[in-house]
């Protein structure tokens, strides 16, 4: 594919919190948010490719005239959600045109509460590794990342306030980092995936796209109905974070290596006491048996499509598939137990610390959308189960973001939460 030069865009992301409380003040109109949101679209996505599909003109004028505390708020959602007024395709030639009859859950709670779904989001073919043809709105000559691919870049154009994607590997946090965006990946199961195309049934999570921390976290507060939103900690008093120190860490680009230290300074500057936490073996044999659990589950979720569509799959999907009807059940359970193990390792983690800090991603977004990067770092922190949030807020010299992530015990997503936030600030006040 013939890239375009990099075009220098004028990114103003919407934050949530912001349109909430001005519509809640009376400072603007749910219909006035949709219509300057849908215009953006129409300006940017042709170049951007953020969507799939656009929600019809009757749905637009619904939601407009809905109620609940996400009135207004423009919402893209993955095309592997079913939505019943919006076909599904999720990212195949397979399913196209296919119409479910019901939303998934996690999108019928955001009509529910008011949320202008304006479309839905552009994704790998079944959220794997065959890259849609969305750009990096930071750089068009680079990928947003995947699979929640259009979800990130739909939010850091500003087409979008919020949206919803998913991680069987990497892909919400890796393309929350490379689109410069908060990305949140909560304890496994805390959304439902009731609805969503399955890959990996013990990995597969929903997830969350927003502007900003306090954003996101508003989003999943409002979608879930837990107290996940707290008042801004003061500073980091009382809090030890940990350094999370892997062998992969050798592959880290050196902007990121950076990027991670100012990130620990920031905290440490803030009160919090760093420590370094060497990746203990069982964490590191959990990352290794990912593979295997997640192939072997996705060979048998997309069975029918592996063995009665094979000629219309893409390559990288089909070769993850291929590759995991080659996985025997004894390696499934042994890797299955290898994870039990893991999980509990992880657990122990926060026996000394409070939250983890570590890179998001090895760099910036890579350039070309042949790749949507590689989501290794992020692989470990899916199979335990445990909240994670990207933040954003730190930048190469040429402009790419690159994110960090907080990661804390599993079940303690409002922390994970509030420290992710601390980060956010005190990176922003720099």
């Amino acid at each position: 594919m013939s890239l375009p030069s990099p075009v220098p865009m004028k990114l103003a992301p919407l934050s949530l919190t912001r349109i909430a409380a001005d519509i809640e003040a009376g400072r603007t109109t749910p219909e006035a948010v949709i219509g300057d949101a849908n215009a953006r679209i129409d300006s940017l996505d042709g170049v951007i490719g953020a969507f799939v599909r656009r929600a019809s003109a009757d749905s637009i004028a619904e939601a407009s005239a809905a109620t609940g505390p996400l009135r207004g708020v423009p919402f893209g959602v993955k095309d592997i959600f079913d939505t019943f007024d919006m076909a599904t395709e999720h990212g195949s030639p397979i399913y196209q045109g296919h119409q479910p009859l019901a939303d998934a859950p996690l999108v019928a709670a955001g009509r529910l509460r008011g949320a202008a779904i304006l479309g839905k989001t552009a994704t790998t073919e079944f959220a794997s590794m065959d890259p849609a043809p969305t750009r990096n709105p930071h750089d068009l000559a680079h990928t947003p990342g995947g699979s929640s691919s259009g979800s990130a870049a739909g939010i850091a154009a500003g087409m979008l306030a919020a949206a919803c994607g998913s991680q069987t590997g990497g892909s919400v946090i890796r393309p929350a980092s490379f689109c410069g965006i908060a990305g949140y990946k909560p304890s496994f199961r805390l959304l439902p995936t009731v609805g969503m195309k399955v890959f990996s049934w013990t990995l597969d999570t929903a997830g969350l796209f927003a502007a900003g921390v306090a954003d996101v976290a508003l989003l999943a507060e409002c979608l879930s109905g837990r107290e996940l939103t707290a008042q801004p900690l003061a500073d980091g008093s009382g809090l030890t974070i940990g350094l999370y120190r892997t062998a992969l860490d050798e592959q880290l680009d050196p902007v990121m290596a950076a990027a991670w230290e100012t990130a620990a300074k920031a905290l440490e500057a803030a009160g919090a006491k760093l420590v370094d936490l060497p990746e203990p073996a069982a964490l590191e044999a959990a990352r290794a048996a990912h593979g295997d659990v997640q192939n072997f589950e996705a060979a048998q979720a997309l069975l029918h499509e592996r063995t009665m569509h094979r000629s219309r799959m893409g390559p990288n999907v089909l070769a993850q598939l291929d590759e995991g009807a080659a996985v025997t059940p004894e390696a499934y359970d042994a890797g299955r137990r290898t994870a039990r193990i893991g999980r509990k390792a992880a657990a122990a983690l926060f026996d000394t610390c409070d939250a983890l800090l570590a890179p998001s991603a090895f760099g910036p977004a890579p350039k070309g959308l042949a790749t949507t990067g590689d989501p290794a770092l992020n692989k470990l922190w899916t199979l335990t189960g445990n909240p994670c949030v990207n933040v954003p807020g730190l930048a190469t010299p040429e402009g790419l973001p690159l994110g960090l992530t907080i990661v804390t015990r599993f079940g303690r997503d409002r922390t994970t939460l509030s420290i992710a936030r601390l980060l956010e600030d005190r990176l922003q006040a720099r």
